[in-house]
């Protein structure tokens, strides 16, 4: 089997040859060897690549010279046991001079594969290989656009978008080359130019010059949302998605550091902007317990918290315990603390990282809706919400009517989250609640400047052995948490009222250097960890129509 790495490889050849060919773009579990043989700041896509080719999938390879990563894996294979490997430069345009190269260094590619091979280059094999494009969805769909993507991210979309049709239009998925005015009796010049101006011919990828084309992936009446991706240490789409923010059409940007272990919080992300982009009615669904109360549940990384809501939604229980290792298991164990059975319930609602593991849940959806829901009874002209949890934290948009118009999240890193304070807190040997308040007793400034959860320990550590004052230490990590927050919410043109919710809203801290960033009052409820169960809760009555 060849491995391919760009829409633009000459695939096409290969068939000439009789030859089966696949497109390199596998997730993997770890880079343990491809740390070795590249930077850590590489591209994602270029390291799993290069594990792959490791792992034997591949006994040839065909590589265009497409970025500096993808040339850095070619340049990578030299200990790879490997039959063949060759790499073509991709021009960067369609000139005619850009063409006539790039035609040329087809025919090269051609003499040098029949060396290897001993075989003869097939023009009627060649020219039945190319196969029609792709129809376009004739109904609503939602668009992947951007870099390349791992089967992760399409198959969360099609899981949060059910019926909806995905539409991936990534940059290695968007392949289409045609040659309609070619037969068996041109010569080989001639077809080789035709071919070299149909691959060129393509939707432009970022590393072309001119990229208009790509605006016409945008355009369709019928596109209901965009998922742009973008991969883990790749700018070029970065630049593309910087200029997108004036959509009308909902897009939402998401990273993938191309391992298989990001399901959960891809699910997370495109559960909550589906449910923003879908808006579905609430539906009347039968009781499926005898009792009366609505049950909400945010089984978070960190804890589960359970909020329990009568007919009249009232709040008549409240409890927050350690999620553990088991999101089942904390949520049965906050469910015991509140006093509650089951069949107390009339409905229990799920939400958070943990939601789909509640097997005694009657329903789940994400936190960001339901921090919206929460937030909408706490304060009823709330318009941004930062809500910095364990694990995560988001900046959630809410339109007139309380629902989800737009939210960010941060990237897959503990920085700037409930996990990075509760690390340096036990760097510094503090409980949680000395971390909330001894930061405001600092006396002289000074800068984290270190994101990483395990760079900035090392540097808390140096700080420690300076002799700095604790509340000092402690001002400059929250000030590093609240820059994070901040960068977070740069895209919220107009905040309105903001209300902080999660666990780290009680630092005041936090909360207080994110004021002056972002120049505004942050109302923060007097429990603001429970806010996305209130929120469940509240779904659960609805769920009822209650």
């Amino acid at each position: 089997m060849t491995g391919y790495n760009c829409k633009y490889a000459p695939i096409e050849i290969l068939a000439g040859f009789g030859e089966q060919y696949e497109l390199m773009n596998g997730e993997v579990e770890n880079f343990d060897y491809a740390s070795g043989r590249m930077h850590q700041n590489m591209c994602s896509h270029a390291k799993a690549m290069l594990e792959n080719i490791h792992s034997g999938e591949y006994d040839s390879l065909l590589f265009m010279n497409c970025c500096d990563s993808s040339r850095r894996v070619f340049d990578s294979l030299k200990n790879e046991s490997l039959a063949f490997s060759y790499c073509i430069d991709l021009p960067s345009c369609g000139t005619v001079c850009a063409v006539e190269k790039f035609k040329d260094d087809l025919l090269e590619f051609i003499g040098e594969y029949e060396k290897f091979s001993g075989k003869s280059f097939n023009k009627k094999r060649f020219l039945s290989s190319f196969k029609s494009g792709r129809e376009k969805p004739k109904g609503k769909f939602v668009a992947v656009i951007g870099a390349r993507c791992g089967k992760t991210l399409i198959d969360a979309a099609k899981a949060c978008f059910g019926e909806t049709e995905i539409f991936d239009l990534t940059c290695a998925s968007g392949r289409e080359v045609f040659i309609s005015d070619a037969d068996e009796n041109d010569s080989m010049d001639e077809i080789m130019l035709k071919y070299a101006k149909a691959l060129i011919s393509q939707t432009p990828c970022m590393r072309m010059q001119n990229i208009k084309a790509r605006e016409a992936l945008l355009e369709d009446e019928n596109c209901i949302g965009i998922i742009y991706s973008t991969v883990k240490f790749c700018d070029y789409y970065d630049f593309e998605f910087s200029k997108l923010k004036g959509l009308k059409t909902p897009i939402i940007r998401i990273e993938s550091d191309y391992t298989n272990q990001s399901y959960g919080q891809l699910l997370t992300r495109i559960e909550g902007f589906a449910e923003t982009v879908l808006k579905p009615a609430n539906k009347k669904t039968d009781a499926k317990r005898p009792g009366k109360y609505f049950i909400g549940i945010d089984s978070g990384s960190t804890t589960t918290e359970l909020v329990a809501l009568d007919e009249n939604l009232n709040i008549v229980s409240s409890v927050m315990v350690r999620t553990g290792a088991n999101a089942a298991a904390g949520a049965k164990k906050a469910l015991e603390k509140s006093g509650l059975r089951k069949n107390d319930a009339a409905f229990i609602m799920a939400t958070g990282y943990g939601r789909k593991n509640i097997g005694f849940a009657d329903g789940s959806i994400t936190e960001i809706t339901c921090h919206a829901k929460g937030a909408r009874r706490l304060c009823a002209d709330v318009k941004t919400i930062i809500d910095i949890g364990g694990q995560d934290s988001k900046v959630i948009v809410l339109g007139a009517d309380g629902s989800v118009v737009n939210f960010a999240m941060n990237d897959k890193c503990a920085a700037g989250t409930g996990r990075f304070l509760e690390n340096m807190a036990k760097v510094l040997d503090l409980d949680m609640n000395t971390m909330a308040e001894i930061g405001l007793k600092y006396k002289n400034e000074l800068t984290v400047s270190s994101m990483c959860t395990v760079f900035a320990e090392s540097e808390v550590v140096s700080l420690i052995a300076d002799g700095r004052l604790v509340s000092d230490i402690v001002h400059g990590l929250n000030k590093s948490v609240a820059v994070k927050t901040k960068a977070l919410a740069s895209s919220v043109k107009e905040l309105g009222t903001v209300m902080m919710t999660g666990g780290v809203a009680n630092n005041k801290g936090v909360v207080s250097e994110l004021e002056k960033l972002l120049n505004t009052k942050i109302t923060v409820p007097e429990h603001p960890e429970f806010c996305g169960a209130l929120g469940a809760a509240i779904a659960a009555a609805e769920a009822l129509q209650k």
